[in-house]
Formats: C-alpha cells, sequence, structure tokens
C-alpha cells in the first residue's frame, strides 16, 4: 500500500485472498498510535492521535467505529481537546457492566514526566460521553502513560498496565529510566493499587493477556531497541517475573498479541532493532519546543537525528519502523518461528514530521480478534494515516501463517 486512499472505505487486498484493507480519514496531518477494540454488539472502534505532530498542544484523540455491515468506517470524532496539553496514546476499554470506557494521556509539550491519565466514560456504547477526569496524575517522581488495554482475568481482577516516565532532576526526559507497573483493581475501577514490575526499567508498553494455564503473559516494548522482553504472573498480577528478552528484535516502538482460539497467539510488530540503523535521534521530541512549538527537522533528516545521546541514556531512538510483521507462537510466547511481513518498506523515522511527508514508518500496531476468529489490525502508515488490516481465519490459518 504505496499511497493510501483515506477515505475509510473497505477494499480487497490483490493477490492477497481474505485479506481486506483501509485507511481511515486522517482528521489533521499527523494521525499515530491507533488502539482497535471489538465493542458490545459486534463494532469495531479505533482511536487514535491526531494533530499537528506529537508533542504539539492540538494533538487530540479520535474515534471510528465500523459496523458488521458498513462498508468503511465512520468519520473520525474527537473525543479530547485540551489547548494546553498534547493528548496522546488513547485506549478503549468496554467494561464488564457495559460502560465504555476512553482512556488516554496528556502531556505539556514534548515532556512525557508531565504527562497524567485521564479518562471518558460513554454509557451507550460510544455515541456521547461523560466530562474528562484524570484517572492517574503525574507525580514528582515523572509522568504516567498508558498505550495498552486492561486485562480483565477470569476471577474478575482488571490489570492495566501503565509505565513511569522517569527522568533525573535537571535533565530532559529522554525515556531510558522509564519503569512498568501494573494497576490492580478489584472493585470495577472505583480503586486501583500498584504493583511495579521488577526489572523492568527501559521496558515499557506492557501488554498482558490471560493464558489457558491461568497465568497472565506480558511483553514489552525496549527503550533499549534490542529485543521484546517477555514475563509472567502466576497470582493474578500481584507479583511478576523479572523480564527476560526474547529472540524477536524490538526497535524501541510498540507492539501488541492476542491469543487465538487454537492456543497460539499472534504478535504485530516491526522486525526491526538498533542493530538495523545507521542513524539515531537524541529523543521522540528532538523537534518540539519548550513551549510545544514543532520545529520540523531539515528534510535530509540530519541535524539533531545525528547528534548522540548523553552516556548515560540507554534509550534508542531511529531504528526503522518497519517491516510491519504478524507472528505466532505456539509455545505460549518462548518462541515465534512464524513470520510474516504485512507491509514493508525502509521505516525510516529520524523525524516525525508529517507536514512534508518525510517519515515513513508502519509502526503502533493493534490488533483485535472478532470471535470467528478473524483478526483486525491497524497501525501507524508514515505517520500520515491510520491503516486497517482485516485477516480472515482461513488467511491466519493458512500455509503463509504455518497452519
Amino acid at each position: 500500500m504505496t499511497n493510501p486512499v483515506a477515505d475509510g472505505v473497505l477494499r480487497p487486498h490483490p493477490g492477497e485472498p481474505g485479506r481486506t484493507e483501509a485507511s481511515l480519514a486522517a482528521p489533521a496531518a499527523q494521525n499515530h498510535a491507533a488502539n482497535l477494540t471489538m465493542l458490545p454488539g459486534g463494532d469495531l472502534g479505533c482511536v487514535w492521535f491526531a494533530g499537528t505532530q506529537e508533542g504539539v498542544a492540538d494533538i487530540s484523540v479520535w474515534f471510528s467505529r465500523l459496523t458488521p455491515e458498513a462498508a468503511g468506517w465512520s468519520a473520525p470524532v474527537r473525543l479530547s481537546d485540551d489547548a494546553t496539553r498534547s493528548e496522546q496514546n488513547p485506549v478503549l476499554f468496554p467494561t464488564p457492566s457495559g460502560e465504555l470506557w476512553l482512556l488516554h494521556t496528556a502531556q505539556r509539550a514534548g515532556h512525557q514526566d508531565t504527562a497524567e491519565v485521564r479518562r471518558r466514560i460513554s454509557r451507550d456504547n460510544g455515541v456521547t460521553w461523560g466530562p474528562s477526569r484524570v484517572l492517574f496524575p503525574a507525580t514528582a517522581g515523572g509522568g504516567v502513560f498508558v498505550r495498552q488495554p486492561v486485562a480483565v482475568l477470569p476471577s474478575g481482577r482488571w490489570l492495566l498496565p501503565v509505565f513511569r516516565c522517569v527522568t533525573t532532576p535537571g535533565e530532559r526526559w529522554s525515556g531510558g529510566r522509564d519503569t512498568s507497573s501494573v494497576m490492580i483493581s478489584d472493585d470495577t475501577g472505583a480503586t486501583w493499587d500498584e504493583r511495579p514490575v521488577p526489572g523492568s526499567t527501559g521496558l515499557v508498553h506492557m501488554n498482558i493477556h490471560a493464558l489457558p494455564d491461568g497465568s497472565a503473559l506480558a511483553l514489552f516494548r525496549s527503550r533499549r531497541a534490542d529485543h521484546v522482553y517477555r514475563c509472567r504472573s502466576e497470582d493474578d498480577g500481584e507479583t511478576w517475573t523479572a523480564p527476560e528478552p526474547l529472540p524477536v528484535p524490538n526497535n524501541n516502538s510498540s507492539l501488541q498479541y492476542v491469543p487465538l482460539d487454537d492456543g497460539r497467539l499472534a504478535l504485530v510488530h516491526n522486525h526491526s532493532s538498533a542493530a538495523d540503523a545507521t542513524e539515531r535521534r537524541v529523543s521522540l521530541y528532538d523537534e518540539i519546543d519548550d513551549d510545544g512549538v514543532s520545529d520540523a527537522a531539515p528534510a535530509d533528516g540530519t541535524g539533531t537525528g545525528a547528534t548522540p545521546p548523553p552516556p548515560d541514556d540507554t534509550a534508542f531512538w531511529g531504528a526503522p519502523r518497519a517491516p510491519l510483521t504478524l507472528s505466532l507462537s505456539s509455545d505460549g510466547g518462548r518462541s515465534w518461528p512464524v513470520r510474516h511481513d504485512l507491509e514493508t518498506g525502509d521505516g525510516y523515522c529520524l523525524t516525525n514530521n508529517s507536514r512534508d511527508g518525510l517519515n515513513r514508518e508502519l509502526s503502533y500496531p493493534s490488533i483485535a480478534r472478532s470471535p470467528d476468529g478473524t483478526l483486525h489490525i491497524a497501525f501507524t502508515h508514515h505517520r500520515r494515516v491510520i491503516t486497517y488490516l482485516r485477516l480472515s481465519p482461513a488467511w491466519t490459518a493458512g500455509e503463509d501463517m504455518g497452519g
């Protein structure tokens, strides 16, 4: 998909039976960080953030839905509008009681250490929404971020993965000291208790699912751009093993997985790492001034992107964000031998510039599964549009996926 038509219309993929795709209408120059959720009644919901550029105060959360009978996605609707903060990383959560929650972050300019998590609630499946409230505030130790959905365990316990954006006094946030935690609720979200994950410095975007053996499995993005990491809990999220690297590369970009009915796990990610990079950026927010104004990088992508980071900063920014890959595991996430590249490209991401079309990442995938086994994937296409892929059960079970 070289030049996607951002009209939301579903189209079959030429040469791949069982694969359908669409690019959602783009309400702004930059569109990023989609999250998909199966909604009550069979609709598919997608939220993402859009605006001038990540970190700028005009970044807001947008929402679109795909009904089972529709030929395409609905026109996007804005769900947040704080003129003083960049509102990012939205997540939808259909609660067991029938409410639909929207969770997202809100930060000042490019300072993730100022981020707080906000919540809005809909009681009519996303048609109307209540007021925005702060669920988890920033603290003196740093900001708090979400990216992955709430996991509801068989016991009824809710697990919400978060990560803490940690800075050293006098230094700007760069990501290398971030740590992961799990927020636990046993009263359907009325109160929350935090459980830090041991050994998680530099590991974020913790993605949790309950497995058939009664354990909970978490996969992580690595700020070091080395590997996907994995840890487990055997006690409903109270304690977690220290994360260990998997033989799967990670490029300091997001990933997401979902269990399948046959026991396999399906992971969407970028099959790349720092080993594939010839240049690097200092920070995700190189181009954002303290006042939240975007200074676009030079057209050749040089400048701040070629400057080495401080010696004590382990975060690696700038590894290629491509290809977009679907991998499968048949052993509970220990190995991922089956791999299919859904989209390919050079993944250039030394700039977040969307206005001039300099960014070419295929990144931040989200994956959801219908009751019939259909897989739904959404991802960032060049920071310009959100692209959606629908893969039939026959496609997933086909020879290309090792079925």
